[in-house]
């Protein structure tokens, strides 16, 4: 099954925090995952990169294959 949602190696730092570090997961289409953690671990930052608010300094991020 092609993947929907695939993430690649994605990090995120922001001056010497480092928010998203090398996150890599696929979502298949009609399949739910959540994304879960401690307040600071990063979620809100990875969700912002997938809506294209912030751009990744490594990796990538590609929907339905673009």
């Amino acid at each position: 099954m092609t993947a929907l949602l695939s993430i690649a190696a994605v990090s995120k730092r922001f001056r010497g925090l480092v928010a998203v570090d090398n996150v890599s997961f696929e979502v298949p289409a009609g399949a739910i995952y959540a994304v879960i953690g401690p307040n600071g671990a990063g979620k809100t930052t990875l969700f912002n990169m997938i809506a294209g608010e912030l751009v990744p300094d490594n990796g990538s991020i590609s929907f339905a294959g673009a």
